[in-house]
Parts: structure tokens; C-alpha cells; sequence
């Protein structure tokens, strides 16, 4: 019985070692290839429970997520020969599990090694192909969606890889290049300021013109109107000294010679020489008789 239980026990031990390496689990997030003596035999494992032969078979899995590869900065030179830096990444995923598996052996560092070599060919061409202005304002999300499909293509073909984005998070200029670029754009400001000044000017101008005109316009209407208004006055005031005049003159007279005396003797100091048989003092004279 001690006999049986020693051997019932080792047997136990390798049933157990034996299910377990027969065994494997792939999981929603994995991509898998089994392999026999190093060969693929199922190039894309599903999800799920599966079993293998010991030994014989074994099992690569990768990660079947969006993957992110972040580049060195690099420089290129644009169609002007001006040097940019430029920082970018990629966002991939494995597509083809067996074509992935025979070209990078799994290793995803080689993966990246590899990537990262297309990407570089794909910038340098684009960048050399196009201006400062047009890589650094314009043309950029172009450039972007033009180079993701480019490297998607390549990538499928020859790493087994999908390229989902390509994208430039950063690029800087070297400081002569900088300087040239400001500078560029400094008197492409200047001169539009320059532009909208004189747009300015010329409306303030013609505002002014119009204000003056207008001005003159009521200043005239205004001093015509001032004297007809006087003019009116005049005519009224003489009708009314007329009728005045008219209706006693003898009165009309002696109030003027009145008014005439005030103003000529305003003072002790004055002196006049005159005739004294003059009308000046015709109503003094009349004064004088009645005492």
C-alpha cells in the first residue's frame, strides 16, 4: 500500500505538469500564434481555452491594444534647406499576427526599431519635399493624414502592423531658421497694419470732409436764418417807431432830444461848443420861455 501510494503520487505530480502545459488561456486584449518546433501551425489564436502538445507546441502572445511609439525628436531638412526638429509619435496595433510574429519574432522593441525607421524615411521625404511655412502653418494636418496612410500601407505589407495615427506633437525651428520665420512674419503684419491704417484714413478723411461740408451747410443755413430773423426785427422795430412816430411826432421829438442831452452831458467834465440858436436846445429854450 506504502508502495502503491509512493508511485500514485509522482504520477499525480506529472498528470498535473502535463494539463497544465497543455493548457492556455488567450485574453480579449492578446493576439497569439502557436507554434510546433518553431513553425507556425495557427497563425491567429482566438480568445478563449485552448490545449497544446507539450513539448511539440508552444505559444507567442502579443498585446492587441492601440500602442503607442514615441520617437526621438529628429531633424529634416525642408525644400529651402533649413533644418526643422521635429517630435512625433505613433499610434499602432497588431494586424497580422503571423506576419508580425515572422518579421519581428515577437520582440516588440524590434517592432518599434523597425517603425520607427519607416516613419523617419516618411518625414524626411515630406519635409524635403515642402517649405518651412507649409510644414510648420499650412499644409500640417495634410502632411499628417498623407503619412499615416503611406506607413499604414508599409507597415501592413512588410511588419504585419496597422498604423492608426501619425501625428508631429512638437516642431522647432533652429534659431537662424526661427529668426527668418519672425521675422517673415513680423513684416507680413506690418505690412497689413499698414494696409488697415490707410483703409483707416481714408474713412476718417472722407468722415471729416462730410462733417466739414455739413458744418458749412448749417453754419450758412443758420447765419441766413439769423438774418432774415434780424432782418424781421428791423422791419418790425421800424413799423413800430413809424406808427409810433405818427401817431405824436412832437412827442417822438422831445423824447429823442431827451435821450440826446443824456448822452451828450453824461458828465460834469464834458464840454460842448456849439450854436445856442442850434434845434440842439430847442426843447431847453421852450423850458426856459415858459418860466
Amino acid at each position: 500500500m506504502k508502495a502503491l501510494r509512493t508511485l500514485i503520487i509522482p504520477v499525480l505530480v506529472v498528470t498535473v505538469i502535463a494539463i497544465s502545459q497543455s493548457v492556455y488561456v488567450v485574453k480579449e486584449t492578446e493576439r497569439a500564434v502557436k507554434l510546433e518546433f518553431g513553425a507556425v501551425v495557427e497563425a491567429d489564436v482566438e480568445p478563449g481555452l485552448h490545449f497544446k502538445i507539450p513539448i511539440v507546441n508552444s505559444v507567442t502572445k502579443f498585446d492587441a491594444r492601440i500602442l503607442t511609439l514615441d520617437a526621438a525628436p529628429q531633424s529634416y531638412l525642408t525644400s529651402e534647406k533649413k533644418a526643422l526638429t521635429v517630435d512625433s509619435f505613433v499610434k499602432w496595433r497588431v494586424s497580422d499576427v503571423e506576419k508580425y510574429y515572422t518579421t519581428t519574432g515577437g520582440d516588440e522593441e524590434r517592432l518599434r526599431r523597425l517603425l520607427i525607421q519607416r516613419v523617419d524615411a516618411g518625414l524626411r521625404n515630406e519635409f524635403g519635399s515642402r517649405t518651412v511655412n507649409e510644414v510648420v502653418s499650412g499644409e500640417r494636418d495634410e502632411l499628417m493624414d498623407k503619412l499615416t496612410l503611406q506607413l499604414n500601407s508599409i507597415a501592413l505589407d512588410e511588419l504585419g502592423v496597422e498604423v492608426i495615427d501619425l501625428r508631429v506633437k512638437k516642431i522647432d525651428l533652429p534659431p537662424e531658421v526661427s529668426d527668418s520665420v519672425y521675422n517673415r512674419m513680423r513684416t507680413e503684419r506690418e505690412r497689413l497694419a499698414k494696409e488697415l491704417r490707410a483703409q483707416g484714413n481714408e474713412v476718417a478723411e472722407k468722415i471729416r470732409a462730410t462733417a466739414d461740408k455739413e458744418k458749412t451747410i448749417i453754419l450758412a443755413d443758420a447765419y441766413r436764418q439769423a438774418e432774415e430773423i434780424k432782418g424781421n426785427g428791423d422791419a418790425i422795430a421800424t413799423s413800430t417807431y413809424a406808427d409810433a412816430y405818427s401817431k405824436d411826432p412832437e412827442f417822438y421829438d422831445f423824447t429823442r432830444s431827451l435821450k440826446a442831452y443824456q448822452s451828450t452831458f453824461g458828465s460834469k467834465s464834458d464840454i460842448l461848443l456849439i450854436n445856442p440858436d442850434s434845434d440842439f436846445f430847442k426843447y431847453l429854450d421852450d423850458s426856459k420861455a415858459k418860466d
